[in-house]
């Protein structure tokens, strides 16, 4: 898996990076061309290209079988912030680590290895992506944005949702490496999966670690309130149950920063997800308890008003 991070990062390394290189490169990795697209999309702020990759399994939707799908996002503002400073920065984390597990998932396809069920992987290309202030330190922007990031990167097919992002911009998170956030479904802050915290230690060699969620985390970008980061908000945008997998740091690094990133963090990253996907489209593994969450809604109602923009507050006076 290093090996596709560091070819990854190098290749997002790089001013005129495009979604078209992306594709070229998982194409050269497939020995096919046809698992990759990209599409240019521009916002009020620029433009980015989004990424999707799909690696088919053996009984998935794509071979007319049942096999769940699993949904890799990769979150980011952009890979670099040109012209304002000058190469890969941190936030390009989720982007290289989403390319490399669809490297490393269709290279494994071309040599015999395949999963169970279909993996659609999603992420952006953007090196010249704006910033913006946030406390404690600044944040990577985009030029496109939320609704827009949300509509082309978490489709319907996706039964969950693995969301990966660097989330090191706050002192919430104190710890080099990965840390693994509750499931987010439909408004509800669900408890930790059991077997996606032991598979993230399986994958580490190191002891779990989580991070608070709160109601404000789960809730649209745009709405007046703060938000950690964006790792949660492919779970605006789906019915599916949805995990963040942060890459973190143990101090607070802007976003906007570059010489920041860790290649071994990135593909502890991927590699995880690669495990996630296998365990997931064999059915060997849950995002939630789906008795407990259908009781929770049973007893208390639905959530899923946290999932919108909500009612406006009334004027003053």
């Amino acid at each position: 898996m290093l090996k596709h991070v560091l070819d990854v990062v190098d290749l997002l390394d790089d001013p005129g990076v495009t979604g078209a290189a992306v594709v070229a490169y998982l194409d050269g990795v497939a020995g096919e061309s046809g698992s990759a697209t990209t599409r240019t999309v521009h916002g009020a702020r620029g433009s980015t290209d989004f990424v999707q990759v799909r690696v088919p399994g053996a009984r998935g939707r794509t071979a007319g079988g049942s096999a769940p799908t699993l949904g890799v996002v990769g979150r980011l503002g952009g890979v670099g912030a040109r012209p304002e400073v000058t190469g890969f920065v941190s936030d390009g984390d989720g982007a290289a680590a989403a390319i490399a597990v669809a490297a490393k998932l269709l290279s494994m396809r071309a040599r015999g290895d395949v999963l169970p069920g279909d993996v659609v992987i999603t992420t952006h290309v953007c090196p010249h992506a704006p910033t913006r202030p946030h406390d404690p330190v600044p944040f990577m922007d985009s030029p496109v944005d939320m609704a827009t990031m949300n509509a082309h990167e978490v489709t319907d097919e996706m039964d969950a949702v693995l969301s990966i992002d660097a989330t090191k911009g706050n002192r919430i998170i104190n710890h080099r490496g990965l840390a693994l956030s509750p499931t987010v479904r439909q408004g509800w802050v669900l408890r930790v999966s059991d077997r996606l915290g032991a598979l993230l230690e399986i994958v580490t060699g190191r002891p779990l670690v989580t991070y608070p969620v709160t109601t404000q985390d789960i809730t649209p970008y745009g709405n007046g309130v703060y938000h950690l980061n964006s790792i949660l908000q492919p779970a605006t945008a789906t019915a599916a149950p949805v995990v963040g997998l942060a890459i973190v740091a143990a101090s607070a690094v802007p976003g906007c920063a570059t010489g920041a990133s860790h290649e071994t963090d990135i593909a502890d990253a991927a590699r995880y997800a690669v495990e996630v996907a296998k365990e997931f489209g064999a059915g060997r593994l849950a995002f939630h308890d789906q008795a407990e969450f259908d009781q929770l809604v049973a007893r208390y109602g639905p959530l899923t008003h946290l999932q919108t923009m909500g009612a406006l507050p009334p004027a003053d006076g």
